[in-house]
């Protein structure tokens, strides 16, 4: 299988490389970034692209599976407007070039509670997305929906907090569907899944990402 990814700079995105360039049925992996990341790998192909003009790079776009995890924070973006550019019309844009590509596999990382109906802006954005490239009927399209995530070392200090205080209420038997789980173990299972899991739409909340 030829793996493509998206938000392969970010946290999830980091380990999910790694362990796709270290999994035998992977024989080949190309990343999209804004930059250069410095990484060398045999199997590894580097596309440093703009982002906001797909179609220029749209003859790359070609493999088996696309990996999506490009996301951002509304600190770290700035305003809603940018956000919505990040989280939305990149992953968007680049997964219909993917589709009109014949790329087989979808794999989105959204978030626990996305929902286009939401009351809550970044849960209405995850919502839409998944919505929208649903309406793309890619063979195989995987949602997944993690809690909040352990990233190692991270610097965002309302991220720590609330890790802190979930794994609390988890220790005395309340959220469990908001589990905190690593990065590592995310990448872990997006490896896997489209391996493993049947044709069609599969939306995998926190249970299930667990299990798989």
């Amino acid at each position: 299988m030829k793996a493509l990814v998206i938000g392969a700079t970010g946290a999830t995105g980091k380990e999910l490389v790694n362990l796709l360039l270290e999994n035998n049925d992977y024989e080949a992996v190309s990343i999209f970034v804004r930059r250069p990341t410095g990484k060398s790998h045999p199997k590894l192909t580097e596309h440093v692209v703009d982002f906001s003009n797909v179609n220029s790079f749209q003859s790359e776009i070609t493999g088996d599976a696309l990996f999506s995890c490009l996301g951002t924070t509304l600190k770290d973006a700035g305003s809603k407007e940018k956000q919505w550019k990040i989280d939305y019309d990149i992953p968007a844009d680049f997964a219909a070039v993917a589709k009109q590509n014949n790329v087989q596999s979808l794999i989105l990382v959204s978030s626990y509670g996305a929902s286009a109906k939401s009351s809550v802006y970044y849960s209405m954005m995850k919502g839409k997305l998944e919505d929208y490239l649903q309406e793309l009927h890619f063979p195989q399209y995987i949602i997944f929906r993690p809690g909040p995530l352990i990233r190692e070392n991270t610097d965002r200090f309302g991220e720590k907090i609330s890790v802190k205080v979930i794994k609390f209420f988890n220790a005395i038997g309340l959220f469990k569907n908001l589990k905190p789980i690593t990065t590592t173990f995310l990448a872990e299972k997006l490896v896997k899944a489209p391996k493993v899991l049947p044709s069609g739409n599969t939306t995998l909340e926190l249970n299930r990402i667990i299990e798989l």
